[in-house]
């Protein structure tokens, strides 16, 4: 049986440790929580700090930077971003492709649609169709 953690080099130099998680096998990295009942996919990269919420799905290609916190049944998309310190609510969407800031917010049970962008420090909430709330 093959080993359960990757080393990876960052652009400093140093080099980080991931973990394969047990559903879909993509990396998280030492520090990270990631509950047993999500799903990581292989070539998505969760890193130190994020926290993952039970029945959370992380898409393929999906890069989690530190201290993010994903809800409870969200779903990203393949190919997303999510950006260093943003939280995402509890059964949010997020599209392919998608973007979103560093510290911004995703109200609980939005849908983000493909290839959208979210702000540093943005709030957004939607209905369930997609369509903007006012703030």
């Amino acid at each position: 049986m093959g080993k359960n953690y990757v080393d990876i080099e960052n652009d400093s130099g140093e080099v980080l440790r991931y973990r394969k998680h047990a559903n879909g096998r993509g990396l998280i990295a030492h520090g990270a929580k990631v509950h047993p009942s999500a799903t990581v996919e292989a070539g998505a990269y969760v890193e130190p700090g994020v926290q993952v919420a039970a029945g959370a799905r992380i898409g393929r290609g999906v890069w989690v930077e530190s201290n993010a916190v994903i809800g409870p049944e969200a779903q990203i998309a393949p190919h997303a971003h999510i950006g260093p310190g943003a939280a995402i609510g509890a059964r949010v969407k997020i599209g392919i492709r998608t973007q979103v800031g560093p510290d911004a917010r995703v109200a609980v049970g939005s849908l983000i649609g493909d290839d959208e962008t979210i702000g540093e420090g943005e709030q957004v909430a939607t209905d369930p169709r997609g369509l903007r709330l006012a703030a």
